[in-house]
């Protein structure tokens, strides 16, 4: 049964080496060829029963033939491999005496009483020829690429020799056009100035003569029905017209602070004169004198967070901040609605914030706010000159402050003032 086994492991060994693509040989110690597989034979061009039994060597060419011997006995004497054990790429001989590139791999197989060694050989002839197809096409490219940088060369010099031609030519024009765009731009912006002066006179008139016409009319109606009240017991219709004639000299007058105010603020012709002073005191005086603006029914609600914080800063610019706002607020809210007026202290900045509850900024109006003169489409029916937030923000800006806004049609607004302090 044993024997059995045996025979039929080396039924399949044979079949394994017999059908295998690669050549298999084996040698003994002294170099005889002992096996040799169909491919071996077909690789060199031999029958196996041709080389079994002669040296190895007779497959190699000159002058490896003739050292093999030695190899293989260096290898006995010293068991240091060169080839044994490692795999190296070497040359082959055919029976018609061509030779051939190849891998070769050798092993040692120790037997009972013996030692052969087996060698696997890897024909490398396609791998050649197709290594030196690669070398050969890239010397044929390495020839086309220096033939075309050679003309890249003579097209990049012409080139070179053209911009140096046209250098000059466009650095002429390069400042023709600088010129040219320079009195260009120096005509848009005179254009511009005298487009926005004529708006500014445009606006300044149609305001001036709306709003001093009323209150003027105001002032003459009330006079003329002065004289027709001489009784005694009319006094009280005289009163009348009286308070009416005062409120309309004070907006005249407030009109003429504000063109006097504008003028000052836009000539530089304003001086800052900071002081300490106790903003909660000085919050509560500006609250009391626009108290008297305050419509039917409408309201203050006041936070200040930092009740006895002392400020440095210039009330006068402050004050009329804080008054522009909350006149703002009252006069674009209806009756019986909350004016809120809020005042904080952090980070040494001074955050003032005024919302109302009225009739808002609209969208495509509120990028122009704060331009001279300007009054949004939905305040045409109310009193204005259109100087008050282009002012503040003059005030605003003087203190090296910021002002915002955030304002919805029919939702009010809030303004919200930073100044360092």
């Amino acid at each position: 049964m044993k024997q059995s086994n045996s025979t039929e492991a080396t039924l399949r060994l044979k079949g394994v080496i017999d059908t295998a693509i690669d050549g298999i040989i084996t040698i003994d110690i002294h170099g005889t060829v002992e096996s040799m597989n169909p491919s071996a034979a077909k690789l060199f061009g031999y029958f196996p029963k041709e080389v079994i039994g002669n040296n190895i060597n007779m497959l190699m060419p000159s002058p490896y033939r003739k050292e093999h011997d030695g190899y293989l006995e260096r290898y006995l004497n010293t068991r240091i491999p060169r080839i044994i054990g490692i795999g190296r790429e070497v040359t082959g001989q055919k029976k018609d005496g061509s030779t051939f590139p190849m891998r070769l791999a050798v092993g040692e197989v120790a037997l009972e009483n013996s030692r052969i060694f087996t060698g696997i050989i890897h024909d490398l002839t396609d791998v050649k020829t197709a290594q030196e197809k690669i070398v050969t096409l890239n010397k044929i490219l390495e020839e086309k690429v220096k033939e075309r940088t050679e003309k890249l060369g003579m097209a990049v010099n012409r080139l070179l020799e053209i911009n140096q031609q046209l250098e000059t030519e466009i650095q002429e024009r390069q400042i023709i056009e600088m010129a040219l765009r320079k009195s260009e731009e120096d005509l848009k912006a005179a254009l511009e100035t005298e487009k926005e002066l004529s708006e500014l006179k445009s606006r300044f008139v149609s305001m001036a003569s709306h709003e001093f016409r009323t209150p003027l009319s105001t002032i003459l109606s009330s006079i003329e029905l002065i004289e027709l009240y001489k009784k005694t017991d009319q006094q009280p219709k005289r009163e009348k017209h009286t308070v009416r004639i005062k409120k309309a000299v004070q907006y005249l007058t407030s009109i003429l602070n504000d063109f006097l105010s504008l003028s000052k603020l836009e000539e530089g012709n304003i001086d800052i004169l900071k002081e300490r002073f106790l903003f909660s005191d000085f919050c509560q005086e500006v609250l009391d004198e626009t108290k008297g603006l305050l419509k039917k029914g409408q309201s203050l609600s006041v936070t200040n967070n930092d009740q006895v914080q002392e400020i440095y800063s210039d009330k006068k610019f402050l004050r009329h901040i804080l008054h522009n706002l909350l006149a703002n607020a009252i006069k674009y809210s209806d009756e019986n609605k909350t004016i809120y007026c809020a005042s904080e202290i952090v980070d040494k900045q001074l955050i003032i914030k005024i919302k109302d509850e009225g009739i808002g900024i609209p969208l495509a109006d509120q990028k122009h706010l704060f331009t001279r003169f300007f009054r949004a489409h939905n305040v045409e029916n109310i009193k204005g000159t259109g100087l008050g937030l282009n002012i503040v923000k003059h005030y605003v800006g003087l203190l090296n402050g910021t002002i915002t806004f955030e304002s919805a049609l029919g939702a009010g607004t809030t303004f919200r003032v930073v100044l360092p302090l």
